[in-house]
């Protein structure tokens, strides 16, 4: 077949796209299909002790069964009956074995300033706490602290908290797998690539891997949204700390007190926060950089609790329905709204996209024709549905005919994890 492009064009693009073929692999390399956490929970850095989220479990279980079970919460928050009877058992299951996923130890906001000795020595009994829990199999599979900002009056004090929490763990014996580190009201790319340098510095000195010690970006304020030039600041911090962010969490009360937004009316679903949410969202779309929701400060104590538990329970499928697979709880009466709307979220779609993935196996004609990114995407919402124990691989296998392996190479077209 005759082609009329010759060898000297063919060569011009591909020297034009080389700088284009390396962005998108450095910078682009989509998600690793690792497990996410479907919530943080924050504590103070004085109040943590291995035994915390049994704790929070036995409370939540307690809540619970106030509210006359699992089932009948799940009634009361908006469920059709037999979903809420399908969740109840796995909620049961959740707080009794892993009511925390993940769990950060607060030396920001949670703790605020009570002096630099009082300081030092929480976070190094908080390491050690965490060696003592991981090694005893106690601690909840992602853990961490979340340190003061870089903002000038707390810097000093944030840096060294983070330094004495690692350097104490590494003297335990070693980093728990799911260690996350969280760097909050992040206002420049500057701040970003200052914390890069400070993981990257306890790396060198405890002879850690390279790009062993990710971080947490807390998207707080305004400036990180719009900076004062007129670009995204967010968008560039994938560029500016390659490899070093693992994900953005939203400020719901931070960011909406700074943009002006009257107490009643700070919201996670205000407009100003879906705003913040969507800018994040395209900021790090492909770069694997994991999206959270954030909290809600309205809790399920007292005589308003079955209204808190509807809105928090809504609150969660919004944010599920727009693609924010994890948020913040800070309570443990929002443990189980939390499993109640994640299981169901999961649940409710899954018969409809197994049986989307099953006629794509099969090579037959559904009702809907897929295309390669939605079949990911659907392929993803599965996989997830797994990683968070709504849906069991049994069922994935015997609806679609995957196994794990295949629904991780078809929710991403890169290699993944499991």
């Amino acid at each position: 077949m005759r082609t009329a492009l010759s060898p000297v064009v063919h060569a011009a693009i591909e020297a034009r796209l080389v700088s284009t073929d390396r962005l998108l692999a450095s910078v682009y390399p989509g998600d690793d299909g690792s497990r996410q956490p479907v919530h943080t929970v924050y504590v103070p850095g004085d109040r943590y002790t291995p035994e915390l989220p049994v704790e929070w479990g036995r409370a939540a279980q307690e809540t619970l069964a106030s509210a006359g079970g699992a089932a009948a919460l799940g009634l009361d928050v908006g469920l059709a009956p037999d979903l809420a009877a399908q969740v109840a058992p796995l909620v049961d299951r959740k707080l009794g074995r892993e009511p925390i996923e993940d769990l950060r130890i607060d030396f920001e906001d949670g703790y605020g300033d009570r002096g630099d000795d009082v300081e030092d020595a929480d976070a190094v009994r908080a390491a050690k706490r965490v060696a003592a829990a991981t090694g005893a199999h106690f601690a909840p599979p992602f853990i961490g602290i979340r340190f003061k900002s870089f903002e000038a009056p707390t810097r000093a004090r944030g840096i060294r908290t983070l330094d004495l929490f690692v350097t104490a763990l590494v003297d335990q014996g070693g980093l728990p797998d799911g260690l996350r580190l969280t760097l909050p009201k992040v206002s420049t790319v500057a701040q970003v690539q200052a914390m890069a340098e400070a993981v990257a510095g306890l790396e060198h000195v405890h002879g850690l891997p390279e790009g062993r010690l990710r971080f947490e970006v807390q998207v707080e304020t305004p400036q990180l949204v719009l900076g004062a030039d007129g670009v995204v600041p967010v968008a560039r911090l994938a560029l500016a700390a390659p490899g070093r962010i693992a994900g953005l969490h939203y400020g719901t009360y931070d960011y909406s007190a700074a943009v002006g937004i009257a107490a009643p009316y700070q919201s996670l679903e205000h407009p100003a926060a879906d705003h913040a949410k969507s800018v994040m969202q395209v900021a790090v779309a492909g770069t694997g950089i994991r999206l959270s929701d954030g909290s809600t400060n309205i809790l399920p104590v007292g005589d308003r609790a079955p209204e808190a538990w509807r809105l928090h329970a809504r609150l969660v499928r919004r944010a599920l329905e727009r693609g924010f697979s994890q948020g913040w709880d800070l309570h443990p009466a929002q443990l189980p709204t939390r499993f109640l709307a994640t299981y169901a979220y999961y649940r409710e779609g899954y018969p409809e996209v197994s049986a989307r993935l099953r006629h794509v196996r099969d090579r037959t004609t559904g009702a809907v024709l897929d295309e390669p990114a939605t079949v990911r995407a659907l392929a993803g919402f599965v996989r997830r549905g797994v990683q968070s124990g709504a849906i069991t691989p049994a069922e994935v296998a015997a609806d679609t005919g995957l196994d794990a392996k295949a629904l991780a190479e078809w929710a991403s077209p890169r290699p993944t994890t499991t």
